[in-house]
């Protein structure tokens, strides 16, 4: 049975460029990035050269502002307890919403523990932060604002650039969570007016586990990691050069073919959330219209349970979600689609299918066709 996978906000597939490119890394030029001999040095070249890439891709200043990490969730927690840990003697208040990741989420929860204040901001029916929220919260001893560039169930795409000005007019650091973002809309950290970004390579056809942290010149912040001299002696580790390899080459091929791919991408989610409303009853739209990821279609379909659809549809050999999944079988509702006002039992009907680029038309139209079929039993059973 050929397979559909709708689930690329959980992972994408490694690229073939990108896979070719990484391979001579394992077996060829496998020297250790820190050694000072001829193979060492071979490999040092590939992991400056994929930061160099990734500096192009979010037009950063200096690629010294680039920092690898094991992924989004790594970059997330460096950005906020580096920042606070560094900032505590100006202040020790920070905000960030009410629909971030877990990652910035959970970090906060642990750095109230710590002794922060935490203000966490609601945000409107499309899950927007609006700018004067964060205006009203923000106070002399703020010292960051962490504001997600994309969310990564419902797709809203939030006015960064607007709250950075605010966090920087009294004085704060603006971090952006932009792992769903990156490859799929324009991220540029100099019109973001950021000072910290977090990356993940395999939202965007890189291999698993390797990530980056953007930190802007002349940023307070604390290592990451003790024990080395890596990445400027603030994350130590030997250097995964083939996934840093990977991380830098998927970027810039997604930047270099994103308005063409976007495009298309964009095309096939307007199709598929235009079926679903108008041929299957009592479905939802969690988030806006426009101003939305490309390829994210997040809907509730009433008086069915999430979940049952999932199962259902991995039968039928279609791939998708519920949400993050980084918070898959997990009984509570979508901490995302509570702060947009949907009930318990609409957070509990929710289906995230995300689409990416080896997408077909045939395919959402196939996605559709079945799901009408399984809304149609699953509601029947529930009548017996």
């Amino acid at each position: 049975m050929d397979r559909i996978y709708l689930d690329h906000a959980s992972t994408s597939p490694v690229t073939q460029h990108v896979w070719e490119t990484i391979v001579p890394y394992y077996r060829e030029i496998y020297g250790n990035a820190s050694s000072v001999h001829g193979t060492g040095r071979e490999a040092r070249q590939a992991v400056e050269r994929a930061r160099a890439q990734i500096q192009k891709a979010l037009g950063a200043t200096h690629s010294s502002e680039i920092y690898f990490t094991s992924g989004g969730t790594e970059s997330d927690n460096w950005a906020l307890r580096g920042c606070a840990a560094r900032c505590a003697e100006r202040g020790r208040h920070i905000i960030t919403t009410a629909v971030e990741h877990h990652a910035v989420l959970h970090t906060c929860d642990e750095l109230r523990r710590q002794g922060y204040e935490i203000t966490v901001l609601p945000v409107d029916a499309e899950g927007f932060v609006k700018p004067q929220a964060v205006r009203e919260a923000i106070r002399k001893d703020t010292i960051l604002v962490s504001v997600m560039m994309a969310n990564n169930e419902i797709g809203t795409i939030e006015p960064v650039r607007e709250i950075a000005a605010v966090a920087h007019e009294y004085g704060a650091l603006m971090h952006t969570d932009a792992v769903q973002a990156a490859g799929a809309i324009p991220v540029n950290v100099e019109e973001l007016d950021c000072d910290l970004l977090s990356l993940s390579g395999h939202k965007f056809g890189a291999p698993k586990g390797i990530g980056a942290l953007y930190i802007r010149k002349g940023t307070r912040i604390q290592a990451m990691m003790q024990g080395g001299e890596q990445e400027r002696h603030l994350r130590a580790g030997t250097e995964n050069v083939p996934c840093i390899v990977g991380i830098g080459q998927a970027l810039e091929d997604a930047v270099e073919g994103m308005e063409t791919r976007s495009a298309f991408i964009r095309e096939l989610r307007d199709h598929l959330i235009h079926r679903l409303e108008t041929e299957i009853p009592d479905v939802l739209l969690n988030g806006p219209r426009t101003q939305r990821l490309p390829g994210n279609c997040n809907v509730s379909i009433l008086g069915i349970e999430g979940e049952s659809v999932l199962l259902r549809l991995d039968l039928e050999g279609i791939a998708a979600s519920s949400g993050s999944a980084c918070t898959a079988g997990s009984l509570d509702p979508s901490h995302v689609l509570t702060a947009i006002g949907r009930s318990r039992k609409e957070a509990q009907s929710s289906l995230r299918l995300t689409l990416g680029a080896e997408n077909t038309l045939a395919e959402i139209d196939e996605t559709v066709d079945k799901l009408k079929y399984i809304v149609q039993d699953l509601r029947s059973l529930r009548l017996q």
